[in-house]
C-alpha cells in the first residue's frame, strides 16, 4: 500500500451507505465523501500535483471532503486554524510555497483578507465540478508512500509556526498500528474532541478512514456544559473517545457522572499533556469496570504518538501515569547527557526510530537537522531517528515514566527542577481542577497556578511539601478562576509564564 486513500476505497466499497463523518449540522456518508472528495481533487488537478494547500474551513463535514479531496489530487494539506489570528494564519500561509487556499463560503471572507498572490479555491463551487477520473488515476499512479500527505503546524521556539512533515507511509504504519492495538472497526463510534490541525485529530479520522468507524464531531459549546456533553456522547452512540486531559478533567471537576453517565463508551484515549490521576481516577470508580483506559504518548513528529500505557492497575492522586511501552513497529531508547543509553532509574531523553517518523520541518533544513539526527547508539551505518526533547526513566515494571520537557526542566540555584512534580502534588489537592508549576527567568519566579477555591492555597503548599524537597518550592502560589487555554485545549503555560503577574 503506498497510499491512505487505499483505506478510504475499501472501507467506501465495503460500506457505502453507512454514515462515516457527522458534524453538528449533517451526516456524510461514506459514498458521498468519496464523491465530494473526487469532485474537489478533480478541481484541483488544473493547479498541478504535489502542491500545498490549506484548508480553511472549520471543523465540519466540509473539512474532511477537503482533506481526502486533496489527496486525490496527489497534493498536500495544511489545516488551518480559522479562529486563530489573522497574523499567525498569514505567517503560515507565508511559510508555504505559493499554497492553494482552499475555503468554504463561511470562511471565504476570511481568505480573501489573509491571501496575497494565492490561489483560493472555493468549496461549494469545486464539489460541483465533473470527476476526471483519468486524471485522477494519472496522479495515483506517479505517486510513492513518501509523498507528503498533510503538514502540521505547531509554535516554535521562535514565535514562528513550525510545519511537520508527514508522508503517507508514516501514517498508513501509524493507523495500521492504532486500529490494530485498540481493535476499531465498522462498529466503533468516536466523540471527536480534538482540532483537525492538531495531531492527536489524526487517530480517530484516520482510524474511520481505514475501519469504516463513525466520526462525530462534537461541537465546541458542549465542553462549556458538561451534562449537554453527556447527553451529547449518548445521542450519537459514542464508545469510543481520544480527547485532552483537559478535556476528560471537565466531566471530573463538574462530577457529571453523580448526574448521568455516558452509556456506552468502552474505551477512553488521552494524551498531549499530563493526565491528572485524581481526575481520571473519577472516571475509573464512577463508570462500569470493563472500559479501557490508555494513556497515549509522544510528539507530532512520530504522527501522533510512539508509547502508550493501558492503564491495568490502581494509582493514587499524587501518582504519575507511566507512558508505557513503544507501539509496534516503533522502537524508543532513552539517551543520558553523556550520549550513552540509560539503564533502569537513570533519567535521559526520549529518541525514537520508526516508520512513523516525520520526514522534517517544511522548509527549515536546520530545525530538521537539529531533531531528526543520526542514531547516537549506532556508530555504523545511517540511521536517522527523531530527538523529541522530553526527559524520561525506566522504571523496574520495564516501563517508560515521564518526567518533564527539557523546556519544563529548569536549572535554579544549582538545582535542576521538574516542573511536572510540583504539579503532580498540587493536582492531588481534592478541590483542584487542575495547575501548571511555570518559571519566569526574567524575574527568576518559580509560580504554581492552580484552578480551585480560594482556601486550598494552603493545602496546595502542603501537597507540594510532602512531595519534593524544599529547594522546589514555588515562591508563588496563584489561585486563577479558569486556567487558560490554547487552540488545542491545552493549558496555555506561555500566556501564563509571560502574565503571571496580572493573574
Amino acid at each position: 500500500m503506498k497510499n491512505v486513500l487505499e483505506f478510504f476505497e475499501h472501507t467506501v466499497e465495503k460500506f457505502p451507505n453507512k454514515v462515516g463523518f457527522t458534524d453538528e449540522n449533517r451526516c456524510s456518508t461514506f459514498s458521498e465523501a468519496m464523491e465530494k472528495s473526487k469532485k474537489i481533487g478533480t478541481s484541483l488537478l488544473q493547479y498541478g500535483n504535489r502542491k500545498a494547500v490549506a484548508i480553511l474551513i472549520d471543523k465540519n463535514c466540509n473539512c474532511i471532503h477537503s482533506m481526502l479531496g486533496t489527496l486525490y489530487a496527489g497534493d498536500f494539506y495544511i489545516v488551518v486554524d480559522v479562529h486563530s489570528p489573522k497574523d499567525r494564519i498569514i505567517n503560515i500561509l507565508s511559510s508555504l510555497d505559493e499554497p492553494i487556499i482552499l475555503t468554504d463560503n463561511s470562511s471565504l471572507q476570511l481568505a480573501k483578507e489573509v491571501s496575497s498572490n494565492e490561489t483560493i479555491v472555493v468549496y461549494e463551487e469545486a464539489i460541483e465540478t465533473t470527476v476526471d477520473i483519468d486524471g485522477l488515476d494519472s496522479v495515483r499512479s506517479d505517486m510513492i508512500d513518501m509523498d507528503i500527505a498533510y503538514i502540521l503546524f505547531t509554535s516554535g521556539s521562535t514565535g514562528m509556526p513550525k510545519g511537520t512533515v508527514i508522508s503517507h507511509r508514516a501514517l498508513i504504519s501509524y493507523i495500521n498500528w492504532v486500529t490494530e492495538e485498540f481493535k476499531f472497526d465498522e462498529n466503533t463510534s468516536f466523540g471527536s474532541q480534538t482540532p483537525l490541525y492538531f495531531s492527536m485529530s489524526v487517530t480517530d479520522f484516520y482510524s474511520t478512514v481505514k475501519c469504516g468507524c463513525t466520526y462525530n464531531i462534537i461541537p465546541k459549546k458542549y465542553f462549556s456544559f458538561p451534562l449537554n456533553l453527556v447527553n451529547y456522547l449518548n445521542e450519537k452512540k459514542v464508545n469510543t473517545i481520544y480527547w485532552v486531559p483537559t478535556a476528560i478533567s471537565i466531566l471530573s471537576n463538574w462530577k457529571v457522572f453523580d448526574v448521568a453517565k455516558p452509556e456506552y463508551l468502552k474505551t477512553v484515549l488521552f494524551a498531549g499533556e499530563v493526565m491528572p490521576t485524581k481526575q481520571l481516577n473519577y472516571w475509573i470508580k464512577s463508570l462500569d469496570d470493563d472500559i479501557t483506559y490508555a494513556n497515549l504518548f509522544g510528539p507530532t513528529e512520530t504522527t501522533d504518538i510512539c508509547t502508550f500505557y493501558r492503564v491495568n492497575r490502581e494509582f493514587a492522586d499524587d501518582e504519575s501515569l507511566p507512558i508505557g511501552i513503544h507501539c509496534d513497529n516503533c522502537q524508543v531508547f532513552i539517551v543520558k547527557e553523556d550520549g550513552t543509553e540509560a539503564g533502569v532509574d537513570e533519567e535521559g531523553e526520549l529518541y525514537a526510530r520508526t516508520t512513523f517518523m516525520a520526514e522534517g520541518y517544511y522548509g527549515n533544513p536546520e530545525k530538521t537537522a537539529e531533531a531528526f539526527v543520526q542514531n547516537p547508539l549506532n556508530k555504523y551505518y545511517p540511521e536517522r531517528v527523531y530527538k523529541t526533547g522530553d526527559i524520561v526513566k525506566m522504571n523496574v515494571k520495564g516501563e517508560i515514566i515521564y518526567i518533564s520537557r527539557k523546556d519544563f526542566q529548569i536549572k535554579r540555584s544549582g538545582y535542576r527542577i521538574e516542573l511536572g512534580e510540583i504539579e503532580a502534588g498540587a493536582n492531588s489537592v481534592d478541590g483542584v481542577k487542575g495547575c501548571a508549576c511555570i518559571f519566569n527567568k526574567e524575574d527568576n519566579c518559580l509560580a504554581l497556578v492552580y484552578e480551585g477555591k480560594s482556601k486550598d492555597s494552603d493545602k496546595v503548599m502542603d501537597a507540594v511539601r510532602n512531595k519534593v524537597p524544599s529547594y522546589m518550592y514555588p515562591d508563588k502560589i496563584i489561585r486563577v478562576k479558569e486556567l487558560p487555554k490554547n487552540a488545542n485545549g491545552k493549558i496555555d503555560r506561555n500566556y501564563l509564564t509571560k502574565n503571571y503577574k496580572e493573574l
